[in-house]
């Protein structure tokens, strides 16, 4: 287990209140300059097919201008392996997206889209690109992960935040028990351990005591937050509550 777990700064939905004005103001770039100013570990952003958040200028900035890992999620298309074999990121975390969903709605299905995602886990893989595949926690899609070749695999924390938000107790118990397995299981296949959607404070510092998670990637709870107490504070908040946590697995 590692002492130090990471935090990857997703700044998708400052590309959001941008867009919804037009013009360059927010700025994502400014605001993954200030979240390493203020200790994030990496930058996380995704592409989508629609551009409806962060836009192609955006990622080529934050590659040569923020000198912290991107990590670049995307969906398993050939215009999207073409991006990440130009821009180089440090990782591409491949995930599901379709076109009416507000945000990442589950894991991505490598089991049934084998023909459509190993060959581009392939090929970022020969590229230097360290691959991640973003999955629910269930055993035939970590397998399926570590027989493509995949680097990462980034566990789908939304249902049990879900569950967390709702009250829903009994539900999140179970959620996090798949949690648990599921982490257990893709170190044991050799794979690095992320996780990621819906977590606040009390999400994290929770799962971040499951030794096996390397990383936590987090975007709308931290740009939320950051509008009332601004980015720095955020992320120190966070990266305090993910080290609380950590000591817990270490006790």
């Amino acid at each position: 287990m590692a002492e130090h777990i990471r935090l990857g700064v997703n700044i998708d939905h400052v590309a959001t209140v941008r867009n919804a004005r037009g013009g360059a103001h927010p700025d994502p770039t400014t605001l993954a300059l200030i979240a390493a100013q203020a200790g994030a570990d990496g930058i996380t952003a995704h592409l989508r097919e629609d551009r409806r958040h962060i836009r192609d200028a955006d990622i080529d900035r934050i590659r040569a201008e923020v000198g912290l890992p991107l990590n670049l999620e995307m969906a398993a298309t050939p215009e999207m392996l073409a991006i990440a074999l130009k821009v180089k990121p440090h990782a591409s975390c491949l995930v599901p997206e379709k076109r009416e969903e507000r945000t990442t709605e589950g894991g991505l299905d490598v089991v049934g889209n084998k023909a459509q995602v190993a060959p581009i886990v392939k090929e970022l893989g020969a590229a230097g690109v360290r691959v991640s595949l973003f999955v629910e926690p269930d055993e035939e899609a970590l397998e399926h992960a570590a027989l493509m070749g995949a680097a990462i695999v980034e566990l789908h924390t939304g249902s049990w935040c879900e569950a967390l938000a709702t009250g829903q107790t009994e539900r999140a118990a179970r959620e996090f028990a798949r949690l648990r397995a599921g982490a257990t299981l893709a170190a044991g296949l050799g794979l690095e351990v992320h996780a990621g959607h819906g977590l606040d404070y009390g999400g994290a510092e929770t799962i971040a005591a499951l030794p096996e998670i390397a990383e936590l990637n987090i975007g709308h709870f931290l740009i939320g937050e950051a509008l009332s107490v601004g980015l720095p504070e955020t992320i120190a908040l966070m990266k305090a509550a993910m080290a609380r946590g950590r000591r817990k697995a270490a006790a």
